[in-house]
């Protein structure tokens, strides 16, 4: 392989690697829903501040983990 290839290939990856670290970071400005998308149930403060941005409460949102856990 030529050595331009294989730069270009590292900035490829590279550029993949800092694209998923990016859309893993939680937004702290994030505004969270006062209320669960799935039971309607309130969302905790103490949750709304932990977890910026979260839609569902604590038991819904482990409920949906362990349900995407088996599909893999």
């Amino acid at each position: 392989m030529k050595p331009d290839t294989i730069d270009a290939a590292n900035e490829l990856a590279q550029a993949r690697i800092d694209l998923t670290v990016a859309s893993m970071r939680i937004n702290r400005t994030a505004v969270s829903a006062t209320h669960c998308d799935e039971c309607g149930d309130a969302i905790e403060e103490a949750r709304r501040r932990a977890m910026p941005g979260c839609r569902m409460c604590a038991s819904c949102q482990a409920d949906a983990e362990k349900r995407g856990k088996h599909l893999r």
